[in-house]
């Protein structure tokens, strides 16, 4: 009886080490499979993080405005391209200060501001450079859950080609201002003598008639090309494509601008090709071929030669050069030739009537074309505009 027992006592014992063994097991392999879905989720989340981060990144470099993310301690946290465009500098800046990665004292100063103030907008300055910059600044401090301040973050605008457009504006205003006074002063004097009574004196009447005429006539040009330029700049003009036999239109300005060269005893010589043909719209192409030869008329050598060529670059473009001979370009002035009102020499541009539009008509009827102007010079000897055209 007693071996019986016993036996029975065993088997019970071996039964439930057998139970608990499978237990154990079951709960070590639903234990492994927790812990492995667990690894998957993080592993999963931590690729969506990453791939967020990377989606976030590229947003933000994508942006025109630079960013800069500060900690409390004015550390960089965050940047994005266009901060280190604007300031110059190659990340990775992380963990730099604030002051270390822009070198700007006023902006650091502006991210101390922000303990205080919880934000700043519109704050414009200004960076000294080789070519100054200018930057509108916009900051904000953050805030945790409880409130209480984490860092900040500064976005900066650049303001550089607004200020230059601004520039350009009011140099223009101030160009056609004095543009337009000087004729009008000379109509409104020679007006005010023949009130005066001027008018009985015959001689005097037809000089002053004839002031009156040439500069209402200087006004008129002058109106005509900035209109023209005005709706240039608007794609208003329309351009009437066709095939175009650059020697007969070259030929034709030639003739109508002889009467001008004749004075100053200058020789007006066609060389372009017979049959090299450009495609373009014959008034423009005239327009910007009469205002170029009648330039190298105006400031050629007297008794000298204004040359006009022309070839083939490809199958596809077409060169017109205007060459003169006279004192030629300075180089500080040759960037300059195709803005509107510029004059190399001012004071004789104003004597021959000039409205100091001509270059910049030229640059802007060649473009709408889809080509492109352009000049060479040397001081003596003399200057080339160059233009090209679609064959």
């Amino acid at each position: 009886m007693a071996t019986f027992t016993l036996a029975l006592l065993a088997a019970l014992l071996l039964a439930a080490g057998a139970a608990w063994w499978r237990k154990h097991n079951a709960l070590q392999a639903a234990k492994a499979r927790h812990e492995q879905e667990v690894a998957e989720m993080r592993a999963q989340h931590e690729v969506q993080l990453q791939d967020h981060a990377q989606r976030l990144q590229a947003v933000l470099d994508s942006m025109i405005e630079g960013i800069v993310v500060l900690d409390l301690q004015n550390r960089v946290t965050f940047t994005n391209q266009a901060a280190a465009k604007v300031f110059g500098f190659t990340p990775p800046v992380v963990g730099r200060a604030l002051l270390e990665v822009v070198r700007h004292h006023e902006i650091a100063a502006l991210a101390g501001r922000l303990a205080n103030d919880p934000q700043i907008l519109g704050y414009e300055l200004r960076i000294e450079a080789a070519t100054p910059r200018f930057l509108q600044v916009n900051a904000v401090a953050l805030r945790g859950p409880t409130g209480g301040a984490t860092g900040s973050v500064m976005v900066f605008h650049d303001l550089t080609r607004v200020r230059e457009l601004e520039g350009v504006r009011q140099e223009f205003v101030a160009n056609v201002s004095h543009e337009l006074r000087t004729p009008l002063s000379l109509i409104k004097g020679a007006a005010e003598t023949l009130i005066d009574g001027a008018k009985a004196d015959a001689v005097a009447l037809d000089r002053l008639l004839n002031i009156i005429d040439r500069h209402a006539n200087r006004l008129t040009l002058l109106i005509d090309d900035l209109l023209l330029l005005a709706k240039l700049d608007s794609g208003r003009v329309a351009i009437n494509l066709q095939p175009s036999p650059l020697r007969v239109a070259t030929q034709e300005v030639i003739d109508d601008l002889q009467p001008r060269a004749e004075p100053r005893g200058m020789q007006l010589k066609n060389q372009i090709p017979a049959g090299l043909l450009a495609q373009a719209d014959p008034d423009r192409l005239r327009q910007v071929l009469s205002n170029l030869i009648d330039n190298a008329i105006k400031y050629g050598r007297p008794a000298g030669t204004v040359t006009i060529t022309g070839r083939a670059l490809s199958d596809h473009v077409v060169e017109v050069c205007v060459q003169d001979d006279g004192p030629g370009i300075p180089a500080e002035a040759r960037a300059r030739v195709f803005e509107r009102f510029y004059r190399v020499d001012k004071a004789r541009s104003r004597d021959q009537g000039g409205t100091g539009l001509g270059l910049a008509i030229v640059k802007h009827v060649v473009q709408a074309h889809g080509g492109d102007v352009r000049v060479e010079s040397a001081p003596g000897q003399g200057a080339a505009f160059y233009f090209t055209l679609p064959r």
